[in-house]
């Protein structure tokens, strides 16, 4: 997921500068270690709201979310053509100005920078879950005039925990920390498998064919799960043979696709309807087992979330010219970091934040900017222009149009009546 993205997106922040130096020969990556570089920048927090999309859809929905991971496969192909066809081209928003110039450059980074800080505020609001689900005996507390519930507190402490990572100027360190998100995510499906098998749960439940009212809410999801197309032109271009990259992009999707297949497949028989946002609320408290999907899941949005907030805090740094200074550059992420934890306050609806994030952000990045860039590069420089290829990219223009008008407005109407 997209989570992985942003911190490889770092260098996709200034829209200004020229295109960073390519990789030398010694940092180019072999066929293995770029498959597991994508399948990291597609792993992330979707694991635990997949079950939940599947029984807000219905059994039936499984065929629309082979149907994406398709899509979003086949526009990462669409991209890497983008990128062969300058070499000026180093980012996805280089990507963006290439096909519709400096305005076409600012949209897809404005697309990006949105969804990087939707998902910050989405770790912060699974970390109030989860740590709530740990210690729900935890009290409340009064903070001046204000009477600040005990989930509200996890936030806040979540927020002071991630708050000083976000001041460094090199995200080295915490790169190679979040680079364990695939064994992150591996070990958390063990974990929930565990559980069913072992402890009891089981894998009993029936649940629904097909559920129409939820549909949107489950493409929404569905989308989220995809993204990682901001850190693709990053991959491709640190390959030694950039020949084999629509392999690595098959390699990649479908062991996605099979572990957030299998996580919600898996989720959706041990709790039917009664699966929660984030499968891990459901898990029985005072088991190992459930103690060990929680605290992986604990752990992984704090080695990443200032590898989120890091391209949108260098990108609002350039634009107030305090680069610099390393005390207006502290506030500046000080401020993104309070902000986040604002709206995770705010908005405390983990699925439904999520679905916004997918269906507005995610699938804009993943299925609209890719097919149009894509046509209307090839245009520019005069390509030939088969009927099939532009058929399929008109297709995908048209169901990420509809995801995107549908899955808005389901999340937008779940989340104001749930906040009257």
């Amino acid at each position: 997921m997209a989570t992985t993205a942003a911190g490889s997106a770092a260098g996709d922040n200034n829209a200004e500068l020229p295109p960073p130096p390519p990789p030398s020969a010694s940092d180019k990556t072999g066929f293995l270690k770029t498959c597991f570089n994508g399948v990291n920048a597609l792993s992330g927090i979707g694991l635990l709201s997949i079950p939940y999309a599947v029984s807000q859809g219905g059994w039936s929905s499984l065929a629309i979310f082979l149907a994406i991971a398709a899509i979003c496969c086949y526009t990462g192909i669409l991209l890497q053509r983008c990128m062969d066809a300058s070499p000026l081209v180093a980012t996805y928003p280089d990507v963006g100005a290439l096909a519709f110039g400096r305005r076409g450059r600012l949209a897809v980074a404005a697309f990006m920078y949105l969804e990087l800080y939707l998902v910050a505020v989405d770790f912060l609001i699974l970390e109030g879950d989860n740590l709530h689900k740990l210690f729900p005996a935890a009290a409340g507390f009064r903070l001046g005039g204000l009477r600040v519930g005990a989930k509200q507190g996890f936030v806040l402490a979540a927020t002071l925990a991630v708050l000083p990572t976000t001041w460094f100027s090199s995200l080295g360190v915490l790169a190679y920390v979040a680079a364990a998100g695939a064994l992150a995510s591996a070990v958390l499906i063990a974990a929930v498998v565990w559980v069913a098998a072992v402890d009891g749960v089981g894998f009993r439940e029936r649940g629904r064919l097909v559920r129409w009212a939820g549909m949107p809410s489950a493409v929404s999801l569905y989308s989220f799960c995809f993204s990682g197309h901001a850190v693709f032109p990053m991959i491709y271009g640190g390959m030694k043979d950039r020949r084999r990259f629509p392999a690595v992009l098959l390699v990649c999707f479908a062991v996605s696709t099979l572990s957030y297949g299998f996580m919600g497949v898996a989720g959706y028989l041990m709790y039917g309807d009664a699966v929660m946002s984030q499968v891990t609320l459901n898990l029985p408290p005072g088991k190992a087992s459930s103690k060990v999907a929680i605290y992986t899941t604990l752990v992984n949005p704090l080695t990443k979330y200032a590898l989120v907030v890091a391209p949108v805090a260098e990108a609002v740094e350039a634009a107030l010219g305090v680069r610099k200074s390393r005390l207006l550059r502290a506030l500046v992420r000080t401020a993104l970091v309070v902000g986040t934890a604002v709206v995770a306050l705010a908005v405390p609806f983990f699925a439904d934040v999520v679905a916004l994030t997918g269906a507005l952000l995610s699938c804009t990045a993943t299925m609209l900017l890719p097919s149009l860039c894509y046509l209307r590069v090839r245009a520019k420089l005069g390509y030939k222009k088969p009927w099939l290829e532009t058929a399929a990219c008109v297709v995908i223009v048209a169901v990420g149009t509809a995801i995107v008008v549908l899955g808005t407005y389901s999340s937008v109407k779940q989340i104001v009546q749930r906040l009257k």
